[in-house]
């Protein structure tokens, strides 16, 4: 069977060919309003001109005007069947046989725009975000850092998804600049904590799961219907101030010194693209309980990168290579026991997975791993590092590699700004 190609020239390079098509929110120009995209190559499809001219008249989008909305939200809410009907619409419409959009120059030049020229923004309203701390090597090296070798990972992370609730009006779309924190830091001895800017600023490799369907306030979701609750993943940076959590952590977890910043990637990779990506999920010993144990248990296969661009330079450097597939808790085991109290997810939530880190030492997602803590510094093109510096970028890369193509992800990044004086 022939692979599926776009009358849109893409290059085998790009994360955007016709077998990926993410979604995504943009505005063309400055003046206007956002809506709905999706990108293909270089270009990203103004949704909102499809559904004005016609295309999605399937029994689930017909009528529905979710491509007139200024987020994906409504698009996300309508749930699985009507994501797979908007996705084969797109397919058929962007197919290299099909001449309806190919051959109409006039809907082409509204549809169609340059990604150079347009502003990506927030692709949904996040009501919630919460962070998962789900990836067994990140808890273990984090376990020894600061408990030792005896019992670095305590016995409940084996029993249940661990996380804490972020601070949904802090996450920024790739490419906002991250201003350094200031807060109380983990004191000398018997001396008070020190007061000021964070001096050790960190990045952590993670992606996130974009909540579709919610479900109701006291109805949790079963575990082997998750999936059908998420809509997608994008690349996260989770920023961390470790000076800052540290004094703090104790007793109730993170607070000011993770949410001051969050970044996420704009283009929203959906479950169906990734599904020739999926992968078996690591053994869980011991085994979950009941409402966490899955009849299929999957990971997807995506390679991940970070690359640090020194302050003062133009080349950015790869500082680590890890892989979706090292979580320890799947997606679905973290919806399922995120609701499995009765609590209510909505369209547009974000769930973090954790800091994604491999086995190996160039697989680490933050350099707290990296350097152990500060205690061996990273070269980076003549410049090293413990921690982040003011004006140094950080950039994470996702993809998929499929039989001549890629299922990609885009950039995420962040420029660290100083402190206020």
């Amino acid at each position: 069977m022939a692979a599926l190609k776009s009358f849109i020239e893409v290059h085998p390079d790009s994360d955007f060919p016709i077998q990926n098509l993410p979604y995504g929110v943009f505005k063309p120009d400055p003046l206007s309003q956002p809506r709905p995209g999706v990108a293909i190559g270089d270009y990203v499809l103004d949704l909102s001109e499809i559904y004005s001219a016609g295309f999605f008249d399937g029994p689930l989008l017909y009528g529905s005007e979710c491509f007139y909305q200024p987020t994906l939200n409504k698009f996300i809410s309508l749930g699985r069947p009507a994501w797979k009907e908007a996705r084969a619409t797109l397919q058929k419409l962007l197919s290299s046989t099909e001449p309806t959009l190919r051959d109409n120059p006039t809907l082409r030049q509204k549809a169609l725009v340059p990604m150079s020229k347009v502003e990506l923004l927030l692709p949904t309203a996040i009501g919630d975000y919460t962070d998962f701390y789900a990836n067994l090597n990140h808890a273990t090296n984090c376990g020894i850092i600061f408990r030792g070798t005896e019992n670095p990972v305590p016995k409940n992370w084996f029993y249940l998804p661990i996380a804490y609730h972020g601070r949904a009006s802090s996450v920024v779309i790739s490419g906002t600049d991250i201003i350094r924190p200031r807060g109380q830091c983990f004191p000398a001895g018997d001396n008070p904590p020190s007061f000021g800017p964070s001096e050790k600023l960190d990045f952590e490799l993670e992606m996130a799961a974009i909540v579709g369907p919610g479900n109701e306030l006291g109805k949790p979701v079963d575990i082997n219907d998750a999936a059908n609750h998420i809509f997608g993943l994008v690349l996260m940076n989770d920023w961390s101030a470790r000076d800052i959590q540290r004094w703090e952590y104790i007793p109730l977890g993170p607070f000011l010194g993770k949410s001051f910043g969050t970044t996420v990637s704009p283009w929203i990779v959906t479950l169906e693209a990734l599904e020739p990506f999926a992968c078996e999920a690591p053994k869980q010993d011991p085994p979950p309980l009941p409402y966490l144990s899955e009849k299929i248990s999957r990971n997807y296969d995506i390679s991940l990168q970070v690359e640090i661009k020194p302050a003062g330079q133009d080349q950015a450097i790869i500082a680590s290579k890890s892989n979706f597939k090292y979580l320890y808790w799947t997606l679905t085991q973290q919806l399922a026991h995120h609701t499995v109290n009765g609590c209510n997810l909505k369209p547009g939530d974000l769930l973090g997975t954790g800091t994604l880190s491999g086995p190996v030492s160039d697989s680490l997602g933050c350099l707290m791993e990296i350097t152990w803590n500060g205690q061996r510094p990273l070269s980076l093109n003549g410049a090293t590092r413990t921690f982040l510096e003011d004006g140094d970028e950080v950039i994470f890369k996702g993809a998929c590699k499929g039989d001549g193509y890629n299922v990609g992800f885009g950039i995420c990044s962040g420029k660290v700004l100083p402190s206020p004086p």
